[in-house]
């Protein structure tokens, strides 16, 4: 049993700052890479932002000098601290995780938040 639990979504003007929380829950063994992904209306998931377990970190070129992803390995917790945010970026934000689970020691699995709405709009 584990669960991703997001939060921090919500409505701002352009230009304006958000910060999504991502909290993962349960059997934990061990929690790999963890992301986040968006998806707008009509159109396919995407990929956004990963972080390593030692805090390596990548980036969509959307992304980069905009958003900052970080996570608290203490509390199985990933952060994305999204700053000038534009009309584009509008979209459900899904974080997810490879997370090993106690009840599984010999799978790395891949985990999904159930999504944040997030609008950018004036």
């Amino acid at each position: 049993q584990v669960h991703l639990v997001e939060s921090g979504g919500g409505l701002v003007q352009p230009g304006g700052s958000l910060r999504l929380s991502c909290a993962a829950s349960g059997s934990i063994a061990n929690v790999g890479v963890m992301g986040w992904y968006r998806q707008a209306p009509g159109k396919e998931r995407e990929w956004v932002a990963t972080i390593s377990s030692d805090d390596n970190t990548n980036y969509a070129d959307s992304a980069k000098g905009r958003f900052t992803i970080s996570r608290d390995n203490a509390k199985n917790t990933v952060f994305f601290q999204m700053n000038s945010l534009e009309p584009e970026d509008t979209a459900v934000y899904y974080c997810y995780a490879r997370i090993m689970t106690t009840m599984d020691r010999t799978i790395f699995g891949r985990y999904w938040g159930q999504g944040t709405q997030v609008t950018v709009s004036s």
